[in-house]
């Protein structure tokens, strides 16, 4: 009963099926510019046999490219990522500048994902969350306003907290407007967004990355702003600069969340080949926590380690009895004050050697692995500290040669003006009179090119303004401003000449970057 049941549709299918194919066939087709109909030799419905392991092989590599260019590792240039960069271009072009009012964050994920980055509120909303954090970022790039969650815990939602512009973000975008970087269309090609920012520090150095990408990651830790500054310098000067020379002013990373830094033999290695690994240890204080007993105090802890974390699991090993003497924790942390737990212990212990045990058996010890990778010409490599280093400079360097050529165009092309502007004034009523007997603007261009023997750019400029103006207008003032571009593109022109005083320039501007924001060293090395 049940294979009749089965049957029958089937059979009843398959006649509908060759009564379609048959008028189908009988159908005539319109004739359009061409056959829209199957090629000579094909069979209409027919099913085409692919290689499913060439099939697969394509989707997957189109799949891993795009994760690896488009999402997951940051551009060794300015250290960004596509929706870090895309946050922060579009929070400059909506005016959010330290100066202004903050923002409900909710709007700056809906402009970020309507116009530049269609992948998600989620994910938008957590990278924006990651550079207010003063605990995940060594120099935040935005000024959040609200819960923006803390070692132990997430932010609120984004409707909850406001965000603007923090200043140092304003040295990642300053002068994208002048022709420094090249743009590309967004994801509908309806608007353009920089394919990097100018960044006048080593972002990716200063403030580390974390990724995942198909078949490779990144994680790069922090470091300090002022030893960055001093190491971009030196080799701006010394080209052919060693690493080892380098790590005299970058001796290690510096982490937000300050710390102690042992067995650092992996960060030579890491700065050598850009994969090396270390531990970070807590920073803790011994001493009396009350008037009969000791403690140790948990000061500075690993980085991405929170304090709950710590009391959590010390209070695990205490009660499995890995670790004896320990009578009480206190997690004393705050906002304003820092982390600051306390461990009591009874009397007779040694808190050295509990010390060396917490370090061994909970996360106040950890092992930090650097993985350099980042992308170079579009392409994902590997770097040393000196590389990481040289591909900045080599971006400085370019932002600022561009940059000096708009600046001198914009420069000449106001010169011009300026220069008819002077020719002009001399007779100002012979111009009224021109233009007032023009029998239209040609007629009038022509005539002001003529007496006057201006280009064409200088009457067209004379002719848009209005008559208010041109009356108004003081020689001794273009007299000043005819000076002071002529000045401006002399050295302008001696700039783009010199490889040397361009080097020059972006060591000076980096050096301001570093006397702006720099901050002294929180985490410490061991010997």
């Amino acid at each position: 009963m049940c294979g009749n049941s089965w049957r029958a549709p089937s059979l009843k299918l398959n006649l509908y099926l060759a009564e379609f194919r048959t008028m189908a066939a009988k159908t005539p087709t319109k004739k359009a510019g061409k056959s829209a109909g199957p090629k000579p030799g094909e069979v209409p419905g027919k099913i085409v046999d692919i290689d499913v392991s060439s099939e697969m092989s394509d989707s997957f590599l189109e799949y891993a490219y795009s994760v690896i260019y488009s999402r997951a590792l940051p551009d060794a240039r300015d250290g960004l990522k596509p929706v870090h960069r895309r946050i922060l271009h579009q929070m400059s072009e909506m005016g959010l500048r330290p100066d202004r009012g903050h923002v409900k964050s909710a709007r700056v994920v809906g402009e970020v994902m309507g116009k530049l980055h269609p992948h998600g509120d989620g994910a938008i909303y957590d990278a924006l969350v990651r550079m207010a954090q003063n605990f995940s970022m060594r120099l935040p790039l935005i000024d959040g306003h609200g819960n923006f969650g803390s070692l132990d815990a997430g932010p609120a939602a984004m409707r909850y907290t406001e965000a603007r512009l923090a200043t140092p973000a304003l040295a990642m975008v300053a002068e994208a407007d002048e022709n420094t970087v090249d743009f590309g269309p967004n994801y509908d090609g309806q608007l353009a967004e920089p394919l990097v920012l100018p960044a006048s520090f080593p972002n990716l150095l200063v403030n580390g990355a974390t990724g995942i990408a198909v078949g490779m990651a990144t994680n790069m830790a922090p470091h300090n702003l002022l030893e960055v500054v001093a190491a971009t310098k030196y080799l701006i000067e010394n080209p052919k600069a060693t690493t080892k020379q380098l790590m005299k002013f970058i001796p290690g990373p510096d982490f937000p969340t300050g710390g102690e830094l042992v067995e650092v033999a992996g960060i030579t290695e890491a700065y050598d080949s850009g994969k090396g690994a270390f531990k970070i240890r807590a920073a803790v204080e011994i001493g009396k926590v009350t008037s009969r007993k000791q403690g140790i105090v948990v000061k500075e802890l690993p980085f991405n380690v929170g304090p709950e974390k710590i009391v959590e699991k010390i209070a695990e090993v205490v009660k499995n009895k890995k670790i004896q003497g320990i009578s009480d924790i206190v997690d004393l942390s705050d906002g304003k004050t820092g982390t600051n737990v306390v461990i009591e212990l009874k009397n007779g212990y040694e808190p050295d050697e509990i010390l060396e045990k917490l370090y061994k058996l909970t996360p106040m010890e950890q092992q930090f692995s650097i993985n350099a990778v980042a992308l170079v010409n579009g392409k994902p490599q590997q770097l040393g500290l000196k590389q990481l280093l040289q591909v900045f400079i080599e971006h400085r360097i370019e932002v600022v040669t561009r940059r000096s050529e708009f600046r001198k165009s914009k420069a000449e092309a106001r010169l011009l003006l300026v220069d008819g502007l002077l020719k002009a004034i001399i007779d100002i009523d012979k111009v009224i009179k021109i233009i007032r007997g023009s029998e239209d603007a040609t007629a009038a261009k022509d005539a002001l090119i003529k007496n006057f023997k201006l280009k064409d750019e200088q009457a067209v400029y004379i002719l848009d303004m209005p008559l208010r103006r041109l009356t108004k207008m003081s020689k001794l003032e273009l007299d000043t401003e005819q000076k002071e571009l002529k000045k401006t593109i002399s050295e302008l022109s001696a700039l783009l000449k010199s490889d040397e005083a361009i080097r020059a320039k972006v060591a000076e501007e980096v050096t301001e970057v570093g006397k702006n924001f720099g901050t002294p060293r929180r985490t410490k090395i061991s010997a």
